[in-house]
């Protein structure tokens, strides 16, 4: 089974859900868990936007591992900054770093023409990993 879960998580309520799977399979499994955050810029009309401060992510992080520590689940984490079309490799990079043999990522659903010109992250990295990949739906996380 999975001794070693990366959980890429992001600002939306959707790493809720993927943070309670992967403390639920820890716990049983007994895996370490490893949290990646990527605080992502973005380049329009040759500058640099921040998406997201880095306060902000270092907050999401800290709440992240709280919620798995308080499951009970061995866990720590980094943030990783990066232009939105490095998202994929920085996930995946960390994956590898971590030596992981799970990565639990939340799809965000768009329409088919947004998609088709950015495409979605899980998929970037789902294509490009050699490493079980688990998607978890946006549903509501179990408490």
């Amino acid at each position: 089974m999975y001794e070693r879960i990366l959980v890429a998580i992001d600002p939306s309520d959707a790493r809720r859900t993927a943070l309670s799977t992967a403390g639920e399979m820890a716990r049983l499994t007994g895996a370490k868990v490893h949290v990646v955050h990527v605080v992502a810029s973005t380049v329009a009309a040759g500058a640099v936007l921040v998406l997201e401060e880095e306060d902000e992510g270092q907050a999401i992080l800290k709440e992240s591992l709280a919620a798995l520590r308080d499951l009970g689940v061995q866990a720590d984490g980094h943030l990783v900054r990066g232009l939105t079309p490095e998202v994929p490799a920085a996930i995946s990079a960390a994956a590898e770093d971590f030596k992981a043999d799970l990565m639990i990522i939340s799809p965000h659903h768009r329409n088919s023409v947004s998609a088709f010109f950015n495409p979605r992250v899980s998929d970037a990295v789902a294509h490009g990993s050699r490493i079980d990949i688990l998607l978890v739906s946006e549903g509501e996380a179990k408490q």
